[in-house]
């Protein structure tokens, strides 16, 4: 269950992210509010998952769900351009995350 926990943790990290950027810098109110209550969510969440996985675990996976979602995020859905070393560099952080999961 705190593996289910912390991949939802992870999936709200990139939708604040995404709020964030939508809220053109605080200046809409309603991704301004989905963003707040994405944060609340994915620490909480996060909060829960640590109960029974590791700190350096769960934190490195939850972070790398947020930074790799982002970067989908933005490639799909904000048109950010797709590089090679862009890609690799997202592949890296998932095999740091299951390496982490695996150790």
């Amino acid at each position: 269950m705190s593996w289910v926990l912390l991949i939802v943790a992870g999936t709200l990290e990139v939708v604040w992210a995404f709020a964030m950027k939508e809220s053109q810098g605080f200046t809409k109110v309603m991704p301004v509010i989905v963003m707040v209550a994405a944060m609340a969510g994915s620490f909480t969440l996060l909060a829960m998952a640590m109960r029974s996985l590791p700190l350096g675990t769960a934190y490195m996976v939850w972070t790398g769900i947020g930074a790799v979602g982002a970067f989908a995020v933005g490639v799909w859905f904000l048109g950010e351009q797709f590089t090679v070393q862009r890609g690799i560099a997202a592949a890296l952080i998932i095999a740091g995350m299951v390496t982490m999961k695996m150790s």
